[in-house]
């Protein structure tokens, strides 16, 4: 190297020292909250307190809730009384919690016939009604005969999300895939991986979710959930030790950082309480959702 190359690779050298700094605050520092952030409580139909549909979701309005999460199977066979409970009120029917018949990959034709049939049915009600998508599980571990996990059954499932994901398009709403933990799903434990289906499906109707008690399968929930921001339909939330309502597990319940990555990108859908109850659940699900709101502002 002659003396001009070398005091020019110095000073190239001397602006990345000064400029690194600024560099790694950029990558690093805090970020703002995306644009459109917004944080939607949401309980499902089991948790809000209520006899009728009236009842329960004037409860969820006096919590500040903005989401109603019903069952599939509620959904179809009383999907008049629950139309015309929401009617004119500031809560929403969010995600639909399953409810099919068989499942997406079954071996057995009569299962896979039946999935189809019920699924469709509760597409075409949720799309009717207003909601963000349908949560499906391509199949549980206690779900036999099912397909292999392999390439070809893979290529399989993402043809028929396609199908499927298209179809609720035309409803107006979309198909969610729920990850689940090693104990309850073989086939898809990482919302990473949840995320990867719904890009090779290829349909706008096919989305993705995450929970946060299923999420004890992730090193980090910041990451799991940043790598599906682009599918992110839906949330599901419970105590992180016994699956009953955050704040009921103590201090193991912190999903701030969950939360910082929902902010970052802008998620405005709902955050559903899936979980049990420990204790008294007039006292623990307004906890709850207390928790929830201080751990979203700390975020």
């Amino acid at each position: 190297m002659n003396r001009k190359d070398f005091f020019k690779t110095s000073i190239l050298g001397a602006a990345a020292v000064a400029a690194a700094p600024s560099l790694l605050a950029s990558c690093c520092g805090p970020k703002k909250a995306g644009t459109g952030a917004k944080l939607n409580v949401c309980l499902q139909s089991g948790k809000a307190i209520g006899e009728s549909y009236a009842e329960q979701l004037d409860y969820c309005e006096s919590l500040g809730v903005t989401g109603f999460e019903p069952g599939g199977r509620e959904l179809v066979s009383d999907f008049d009384n629950l139309a015309k409970a929401i009617e004119g009120r500031n809560i929403k029917i969010a995600a639909i919690c399953a409810g099919f018949d068989g499942f997406i990959l079954a071996d057995d034709p009569a299962q896979k016939e039946a999935f189809d049939t019920s699924m469709r049915r509760i597409v075409e009600a949720a799309g009717a009604i207003g909601s963000t998508g349908v949560i499906m599980v391509p199949a549980f571990s206690r779900q036999e005969p099912c397909k292999p996990n392999n390439q070809e059954t893979y290529d399989y499932l993402c043809e028929q999300l396609h199908e499927l994901g298209e179809f609720a398009v035309k409803c107006g709403t979309t198909v969610i895939l729920e990850p689940l933990n090693r104990r309850e799903c073989f086939y898809l434990r990482l919302v990473s991986a949840a995320a990867a289906i719904c890009r090779d499906s290829k349909s706008e109707g096919v989305k993705c979710m995450g929970d946060f008690w299923h999420m004890q399968e992730e090193t980090s929930d910041y990451a799991a959930l940043m790598s599906a921001r682009d599918y992110l339909q839906h949330i599901h939330i419970a105590s992180r030790k016994n699956r009953c309502n955050p704040g009921e597990d103590g201090e193991a319940d912190n999903y701030v950082d969950g939360f910082r990555a929902l902010k970052e990108m802008g998620y405005d859908k709902y955050i559903s309480l899936e979980c049990g109850n420990i204790g008294d659940p007039a006292v623990a699900i307004p906890a709850a959702v207390e928790l929830i709101k201080n751990q979203w502002e700390q975020a």
